[in-house]
C-alpha cells in the first residue's frame, strides 16, 4: 500500500533512512549488558592506574646534605622519608658541608644531576652562581664554642693566642669562624681545622683551648660533649655586637639546664650566635618538584611556612618565584596539587595572567566582530534605501523578481543606477564573505554573516532578473 501524503513514515523506510540493521543483526540484551559492565571495569581500572589523588610521584630530586652523623643529613633524610611515603623520590647525598654543597650545586647546573642542597646562611657564593633561595628551616643552628675552664675568657682580649679549632675545611663552621675572627681582628688565635670528632678528642686531651661547631641545640653530639666529655659552652664575650658585623646572624640563648636538667648543664644561661639553614636550588628542579619538596617540609614542620612568610630575605640569593608563591598562598596551589605537570610549564599566576589576557583578547575579538557585522548590516540597509525610490514604497524582494518591466527603467540613466546598485551590493557581499572567514569571528557566529549574504544575494538576484526583463534599444 502506497504511503499517503502526510502519513507517518513506515518502519521499513525509517530503517533505510537511519541505516539501522534488521532486528536479527542487533546485539542481544545480555551481550549489551556485558559490554556495558566491561566498559565500566576498564574505566575503573584506568582511574585506579592513574590514581588522581594528590601525591608526590612527580618529585624526583637529588639533595646535598652534610656529614652522615650531622643534622643536615638527618633533615634531608626526613624530607626523603616524607616524599617517599607520598610516592616520590629524594636522594640524600652526604657531603663535607655547606661550602662543598655550594660548589657542587653550581657545578651541577649543566648536567642537572644535583638539584638542591642545605646551606648555612652567611656563606659566600661565587660570581654568577645562578643559585636561588627555596626557603629556610624554622629551627636555626647555633655557633657553639666548647672548651674547659672557660671562666678565664671574660672579654674578647682574653681569647688572644688561644688554640682554636674552627671545623673541617670546606664546612660552614670554618667559613663562619673565619668571618668571626675577621670581625675580631687582633686575636691572633692559633687556628686548626680538624674534623668535629677529632676536635672534640683534642679538647678532651687539652690540645685545643676552644673548639667551634655550628650545630642544633638539640643535637646528641652537643649533649654528649657537655654531659659525657665534661666540656663547657663558652658564653661569647659581648656577643651582642657581632650581628652588626655578621648581619645574617642573631643572638640566641642556651638556657641553664637545657642539655641536662638534673645535673643543670649548662649551669648558667649561655648567649650564642644563631644562624639559619637555607634550602638552596640551582634551577634544575622542576616547579612541581619544588612545590612537592616544600609541601613535605611543611608537613614535617608546621612552622615552616609561617617562618618563611615572616622572615625577610637577607641572604643575598634571589627568591625562587615558585617558593615565593608557595609561602604567599600558605601551601601548594591547585595546579601544584592536582596537575604538577602544568606548574612545570608555567606557575599558576602566569596561567591566570594568560587566562585573563585570553579573555580580554576574545572579548576584543568579539567586539570587533560585532562592530564589523553591524557595519555590513548598516551598509546593506543604506543600499536598500534606494529600492523604494526605484520601485515605490512597500515593494518586496520577491515582488521585484516577478513584477513586469517598467519602461521608465529602460533609460540609460535608470539602467546605470540599477547596475551601480547591484555592483555595490556585490562588493558588500564579497566583503561580508571575507569578514566571515576572519579570526575575529567567534566559533559559530559565521551564520550571522551567512544571513547577511543571503539577504544581499536575494536582492541582487531579484534586481538582475528585473533588469534582464527590461526592453532593449530604448
Amino acid at each position: 500500500m502506497a504511503e499517503q501524503p502526510g502519513s507517518l513514515i513506515s518502519r521499513d523506510r525509517l530503517k533505510r533512512v537511519l541505516g539501522r540493521p534488521e532486528q536479527g543483526g542487533s546485539l542481544s540484551p545480555p551481550i549489551k549488558t556485558a559490554i556495558f559492565f566491561a566498559g565500566l571495569f576498564l574505566l575503573g581500572a584506568l582511574v585506579a592506574w592513574l590514581d588522581p589523588r594528590p601525591s608526590l610521584r612527580h618529585v624526583e630530586v637529588t639533595m646535598l646534605s652534610g656529614s652522615p652523623s650531622g643534622r643536615y643529613h638527618a633533615v634531608v633524610d626526613g624530607f626523603a622519608g616524607e616524599i617517599s611515603r607520598r610516592k616520590g623520590k629524594l636522594v640524600n647525598v652526604a657531603t663535607a658541608g655547606s661550602a662543598e654543597n655550594i660548589q657542587r650545586l653550581v657545578a651541577a647546573r649543566q648536567a642537572c644531576d644535583v638539584h638542591l642542597a642545605l646551606v648555612q646562611d652567611g656563606m659566600s657564593y661565587p660570581e654568577g652562581h645562578g643559585l636561588e633561595l627555596i626557603g629556610r628551616l624554622p629551627q636555626p643552628e647555633s655557633l657553639i664554642i666548647l672548651g674547659r675552664n672557660l671562666d678565664r675568657f671574660k672579654v674578647p682580649a682574653d681569647l688572644k693566642g688561644a688554640r682554636l679549632g674552627i671545623g673541617p675545611v670546606g664546612s660552614g663552621t670554618e667559613e663562619l669562624m673565619r668571618k668571626v675572627l675577621g670581625a675580631a681582628a687582633g686575636l691572633d688565635a692559633a687556628v686548626a681545622t680538624p674534623s668535629i670528632d677529632e676536635q672534640l678528642d683534642m679538647l678532651e686531651r687539652g690540645e685545643l683551648d676552644l673548639g667551634a661547631m655550628v650545630i642544633s641545640e638539640q643535637a646528641k653530639l652537643l649533649s654528649d660533649a657537655v654531659v659525657r666529655r665534661n666540656l663547657d659552652i663558652l658564653a661569647m664575650p659581648y656577643v651582642d655586637s657581632l650581628p652588626h658585623h655578621l648581619p645574617f646572624a642573631r643572638v640566641g640563648v642556651i638556657e641553664a639546664g637545657q642539655l641536662d636538667y638534673v645535673r643543670l648543664l649548662p649551669r648558667v644561661d649561655k648567649q650564642v650566635l644563631q644562624i639559619d639553614t637555607l634550602i638552596v636550588g640551582n634551577g634544575c628542579a622542576s616547579n612541581g618538584a619544588l612545590q612537592g619538596l616544600m609541601a613535605a617540609a611543611a608537613n614535617l614542620s608546621p612552622t615552616f611556612v609561617l617562618h618563611n612568610r615572616s622572615a625577610p630575605n637577607q641572604t643575598g640569593l634571589p627568591m625562587n618565584s615558585v617558593a615565593q608563591n608557595f609561602f604567599k598562598d600558605e601551601g601548594p596551589d591547585v595546579l601544584g596539587t592536582y596537575a604538577p605537570w602544568a606548574v612545570d610549564i608555567l606557575p599558576l599566576p602566569t596561567w591566570i595572567q594568560i587566562g585573563v589576557a585570553l579573555s580580554l583578547l576574545f572579548s576584543g575579538m568579539g567586539m570587533a566582530h560585532r562592530f564589523r557585522l553591524w557595519r555590513v548590516d548598516a551598509n546593506r540597509v543604506e543600499l536598500e534605501s534606494e529600492i523604494p525610490e526605484l520601485f515605490g514604497a512597500g515593494v518586496t524582494v520577491g515582488a521585484i523578481a516577478e513584477m513586469p518591466a517598467d519602461p521608465g527603467h529602460a533609460t540609460p540613466q535608470a539602467r546605470a543606477r540599477l547596475d551601480a546598485l547591484m555592483a555595490n551590493l556585490t562588493a558588500l557581499a564579497e566583503r561580508c564573505r571575507k569578514q566571515s572567514l576572519s579570526v575575529l569571528v567567534p566559533m559559530g557566529e559565521e551564520m550571522s554573516y551567512r544571513y547577511q549574504e543571503t539577504l544581499i544575494y536575494d536582492l541582487i538576484t531579484a534586481l538582475r532578473s528585473y533588469r534582464d526583463r527590461l526592453p532593449t534599444g530604448t
